[in-house]
C-alpha cells in the first residue's frame, strides 16, 4: 500500500487561479502562489488529501513552453514560496505531485539559445530531435526541428541522448531536496520514449519512498505504460469521456462497459491499473457545462469516487461552475477564482456539499481504494456495482433517471448498511438489501457499524429542482476581478452531513451475483436505439476524424509509421477531437 492508493486529488491551475499574467516579462518576481495557501484548508475540507499542481516552473505564457526547470514562474513567486507551500500541505497530510514537461522546452530554454546562437557548433545540437540547419521555420531561425503538437514553440527534445537523460533526472533530483514533493504528473507521455521513463521510475524510486509517476495519455491500451518497469498511473480518458456522455445519452451501459474493459486491461485484478480519474481538467471543458441535465452533477461524480482508479477533482468544480472550450483560448477553462467568493461553500452550495460527502465516503470506506469489482445492476438509466475486499465492501446505486426506482441487489453476509450521503439505514433480508434511490442521485451503501447511531449522516442529496433553476443561473466562472462575489454558489435547500460515516466492521463480504431491479425495465424505444445503433456511421465520423489529424500532421512534417499507428488505434471520438483542436 502507497499513499497514493487512497489519494483523493484537488487538481490546480496555477497560472489560471492566480489571475497571472498570458505573458512572462521575465523580470518582476510577483508572489501569487501565496494567495493559494489558504485554498489547503477548503481542500482539506472537501476530503482531498493530495494536490497536483501545475505546471509551475518558469515559462513564456500557459506553462508548458518551459524555460527554467529549476525556477518557479516568477509569476508566481520564487523558489521559497514554493518550498513554503508545500510544506503547508504536508502540515495538513496533503501529498503534492507537481508537472514534469519533460517531453520538450521552449525556445527561451538554455540548450535552445544556445542552439540558435551557434548553430551547428553548439554542444545542444543534439539535445533536440531533427535538427536540420537547411530548414527554416515561421521564427526565421535558419534552421528546423521536431516540435510537439505542430507547435514550434515546443521543442521536442531528444530523449534518447544521455545527456538529456542526466539533465532531466538531476532536475527530478532536485524538485525533490529542494521543493519535498511526492510525485510527478508527466506532461505528454503518450509521447514519451518508453526507455526514458523508465529511466524516470528509476530516478522516483531513488529519491524518495512512494514517488508517484502519473502519465498523461489520452488512448490506447493504457497497461502499455502502466506497469512495474514505466509508470504508476495515466490519466484515465476513456472513463472521462464515458461518465458525461453516458448521462447525456441516458446510456449506463457505455460507462459499465468502458468500466468493464479496463478492468479487463489490468488483470481483472483491483491493483492491476489504478488510473487518475476524473470528469474534468484544465484541457477539457467543465463537467457542469458538458452535462445535458445538470441534476446528472451528482451520479457523475458519485462514480467517480467510488469506480476503480484514483479520483480527482478539478479546482472549481465543485462549486459547480462553468467552463466552455473556446476555438483558440483554453482561458475560460483556468479561471481565476477567489476562495473568498465561495466562503461556507460546503454548507451553503449544494455541489460542494455532495462533493465533500463523497470526500468522506471515500476516506472511511477501503473498500473503495482496495476492492474488486463486480457489476450487479444495468439499465440505461440504473446501474449498481460492488467494491469487496477481505474485510471491507461497499455497494453503490446510481440512476439518471428523473424519477425514483427501487433496486434489489445481494449484499453477501452483510446484514445492515448506511447510506454515506444520506444516513438512510437499510437491513439485508435472504442476502438481499432492497433500496430507493431518487432520480438523478445516488448512494453509497457501507456496513453499518456498532457505533453508528453516534455517527449518523444528513442527507447530501442534490435535490433536483435545486439543480435544474441553478443551471438556469449559475454564470461561467470569470476572473477574479470580474466575478461578483458568492454568486457563482448554488442555493443549498437540503440538509448537508456534518459528520462522517462510521469506520467500517471487519469481517464482512459483499455479492458475486448479478441481481434484478424492480424499477420498470428500459424502455422499448430506448432498447431499439441500442439495438439499431449504427456501427457504419458511427465508424465513418472516426476514420474521418483519423483522416483530418493524419493530413495535419503531413502539413508538419514527416509522419512515420509509428505516428500512422498512434493516430489509427485511437477510436474514441471525444479524444480524437480533442486532438484535432490541438492543431
Amino acid at each position: 500500500m502507497a499513499w497514493y492508493d487512497e489519494a483523493i486529488f484537488y487538481h490546480i491551475y496555477p497560472l489560471g487561479l492566480t489571475n497571472a499574467p498570458k505573458e512572462n516579462n521575465y523580470e518582476e518576481v510577483e508572489h501569487r502562489l501565496n494567495t493559494v495557501i489558504p485554498w489547503i484548508s477548503h481542500i482539506k475540507e472537501i476530503g482531498c488529501n493530495a494536490v497536483y499542481i501545475g505546471p509551475l516552473f518558469e515559462s513564456v505564457g500557459h506553462g508548458y513552453e518551459t524555460t527554467d526547470y529549476k525556477k518557479l514562474d516568477s509569476r508566481l513567486g520564487d523558489n521559497k514560496d514554493l518550498t513554503n507551500f508545500v510544506a503547508e500541505c504536508h502540515k495538513s497530510g496533503i501529498k503534492v505531485i507537481l508537472d514534469g514537461v519533460f517531453n520538450h522546452t521552449g525556445r527561451d530554454f538554455f540548450a535552445f539559445k544556445d542552439l540558435q546562437k551557434n548553430r551547428e557548433n553548439s554542444p545542444y545540437k543534439d539535445w533536440y530531435c531533427n535538427v536540420n540547419f537547411g530548414g527554416n521555420n515561421e521564427y526565421n531561425d535558419g534552421f528546423s526541428y521536431e516540435n510537439w503538437g505542430g507547435y514550434n514553440l515546443l521543442v521536442k527534445l531528444n530523449q534518447k541522448n544521455p545527456a538529456v537523460k542526466d539533465y532531466i533526472a538531476d532536475v527530478i533530483r532536485f524538485w525533490v531536496s529542494e521543493y519535498d514533493i511526492d510525485g510527478i504528473r508527466l506532461d505528454a507521455a503518450d509521447v514519451l520514449d518508453f526507455d526514458y521513463m523508465s529511466m524516470l521510475l528509476q530516478i522516483a524510486n531513488e529519491v524518495k519512498p512512494d514517488f508517484w509517476l502519473m502519465g498523461e495519455v489520452i488512448h490506447g491500451d493504457y497497461s502499455r505504460w502502466v506497469n512495474e518497469g514505466t509508470l504508476h498511473s495515466v490519466t484515465n480518458y476513456q472513463l472521462h469521456k464515458a461518465l458525461f456522455s453516458g448521462h447525456n445519452d441516458h446510456n449506463y451501459f457505455e460507462i459499465a462497459h468502458t468500466v468493464k474493459r479496463l478492468y479487463e486491461m489490468g488483470g481483472n485484478k483491483p491493483d492491476g491499473l489504478k488510473l487518475y480519474n476524473f470528469v474534468d481538467n484544465h484541457d477539457v471543458e467543465r463537467i457542469y457545462t458538458k452535462l445535458s441535465n445538470k441534476a446528472h452533477f451528482a451520479p457523475v461524480h458519485i462514480l467517480l469516487y467510488t469506480l476503480p482508479g484514483v479520483p480527482s477533482l478539478y479546482y472549481g468544480s465543485e462549486f459547480g461552475i462553468e467552463g466552455k472550450k473556446e476555438q483558440f483560448s483554453d482561458a475560460s477553462l483556468r479561471p481565476a477564482l477567489a476562495l473568498e467568493d465561495f466562503k461556507d461553500a460546503v454548507k451553503t452550495n449544494s455541489f460542494t456539499g455532495v462533493i465533500a460527502a463523497l470526500g468522506r465516503a471515500r476516506q472511511q470506506s477501503e473498500a473503495l481504494s482496495y476492492g474488486d469489482y463486480r457489476e450487479l445492476v444495468l439499465t440505461n438509466r440504473q446501474y449498481a456495482f460492488s467494491r469487496n475486499i477481505t474485510d471491507d465492501c461497499a455497494i453503490v446505486t446510481v440512476n439518471n433517471d428523473d424519477n425514483p426506482c427501487t433496486l434489489t441487489v445481494s449484499c453477501g453476509n452483510v446484514s445492515n448498511f448506511i447510506g454515506a450521503l444520506s444516513g438512510q439505514k437499510v437491513s439485508a433480508n435472504n442476502g438481499t438489501i432492497t433500496v430507493t434511490v431518487d432520480g438523478n442521485s445516488g448512494e453509497i451503501w457501507l456496513p453499518e457499524s456498532s457505533d453508528t447511531t453516534k455517527n449518523t449522516t444528513t442527507s447530501v442529496k442534490l435535490n433536483v429542482a435545486d439543480a435544474v433553476a441553478d443551471s438556469k443561473t449559475a454564470a461561467p466562472a470569470k476572473t477574479v476581478s470580474e466575478q461578483p462575489a458568492k454568486e457563482n454558489s448554488a442555493t443549498q435547500k437540503t440538509p448537508v452531513a456534518q459528520k462522517a460515516v462510521p469506520e467500517t466492521p471487519t469481517n464482512t463480504t459483499c455479492p458475486t451475483q448479478t441481481v434484478e431491479t424492480k424499477k420498470q425495465e428500459t424502455t422499448k424505444a430506448e432498447t431499439t436505439k441500442a439495438e439499431n445503433y449504427d456501427e457504419a456511421f458511427e465508424k465513418g465520423k472516426i476514420a474521418g476524424l483519423q483522416a483530418a489529424i493524419i493530413a495535419r500532421m503531413e502539413k508538419n512534417g514527416p509522419v512515420t509509421d509509428q505516428m500512422r499507428n498512434d493516430v489509427y488505434n485511437n477510436n474514441h471520438y471525444e479524444s480524437l477531437i480533442n486532438w484535432v483542436k490541438s492543431f
